[in-house]
């Protein structure tokens, strides 16, 4: 969003000089985005939709300090250092020139879910941070503000702004920068009387060894699979929102499993290819099929990384948790809901 359609509240009125709390939780896409058509403003080629989870908070605080030389930041209670630290500065002097101050930060970011691995930690981390830093610099930002402005530290995070059901809106792929920034956001999709949970099954909490960002770029220069997975992505996404608005798992599941087969295809064919899906992912595929045999309603889904999650009714959760656990061996096994959006709390967490 250009600087000057920002609202920024005068100094006098800044409440980050005692410390901001705000907690986000990462989102799950049912369909995905995968790569950028601009990757400083991290705009993406397609548009996505997510179910934002009740596991895994981030946890940031934020409050600033006109006397230090440079910001100050902590990631689980360790000095940030390298891409991590350089990505959250970035997304500081961001907000920064927006509120046209220039008073350093001390952040303290406390994450719950594994960095890296394909499990969303950086929509839930930046979306805490978006909301944390604005409010602490004084930003005078609607959801849909906070929304865009979280996209600019991790593509995802903007749909991480709102609870349960999102999409993140490409935005116009022909309209200059400016333009193109804001018509780039996330907003609520509308649900029907849907109960849904996330079996999420991490395989392998380590980081990947070929990072999101490079992936994606790899695969939209050299896969012959990219735009017609692209071009597919869109009708799956109006596909999407009408089984989610009548409340239809079975086709939300359906779909989302053949998009997310369909992105992995797209990296499977970049030159050379990049590969997450790992042999005991698809061990817990093989026993998701079982599980529809067997007359469950399940439906895998998987991300940049080798972890896999598992659509279901809330009612079969722990049957559905149970076959996963036995199929992923050496895993964990956690079951999410539908989670609430990135929101402000005080110290005790309310």
């Amino acid at each position: 969003m250009p600087e000057q359609q920002i609202t920024a509240l005068r100094p006098r009125e800044q409440p980050g000089a005692n410390g901001v709390t705000a907690v986000a939780h990462p989102n799950i896409a049912l369909v995905k985005y995968w790569g950028k058509r601009d990757e400083r403003l991290h705009l993406p080629w397609t548009s996505s939709l997510s179910m934002t989870l009740d596991i895994f908070p981030t946890t940031t605080r934020v409050h600033l300090d006109a006397e230090a030389a440079d910001d100050e930041v902590t990631f689980n209670g360790a000095p940030a250092a390298g891409e991590e630290r350089r990505r959250i500065a970035a997304f500081l002097d961001l907000v920064r020139r927006r509120a046209g101050l220039t008073d350093r930060a001390v952040v303290d970011t406390r994450n719950t879910v594994p960095t890296g691995a394909g499990l969303a930690s950086s929509a839930g981390g930046f979306a805490a941070l978006a909301v944390a830093a604005a409010t602490a610099y004084g930003l005078d930002l609607d959801d849909t503000g906070l929304s865009r402005l979280a996209r600019r530290g991790s593509g995802s995070a903007s749909r991480s702004v709102f609870g349960g059901f999102a999409v993140w809106h490409a935005g116009s792929p022909t309209s200059p920068p400016a333009e193109a920034d804001l018509s780039s956001y996330a907003e609520p999709v509308r649900a029907g009387d849907l109960d849904p949970a996330l079996v999420v099954a991490v395989l392998d909490a380590g980081p990947k060894e070929v990072s999101s960002r490079a992936a994606m770029r790899r695969t939209v220069e050299t896969s012959p699979l990219f735009e017609p997975w692209a071009a597919s992505s869109r009708d799956d996404l109006t596909e999407m929102r009408k089984a989610l608005l009548r409340a239809d798992l079975d086709a939300v599941g359906e779909i989302a499993e053949r998009n997310f087969l369909g992105m992995h295809a797209t990296m499977l064919s970049a030159r050379p290819a990049v590969r997450y899906l790992a042999p005991a992912s698809l061990t817990v595929l093989d026993s998701v099929l079982r599980l529809r045999r067997e007359g469950v309603s399940a439906y895998a889904t998987m991300d940049a990384g080798p972890n896999v999650k598992v659509l279901c009714r809330r009612t079969d959760a722990d049957r559905v948790a149970e076959a996963v656990r036995e199929a992923a061996a050496g895993g964990t096994v956690h079951i999410a809901g539908p989670g609430r959006g990135a929101r402000l709390v005080d110290e005790g967490g309310r």
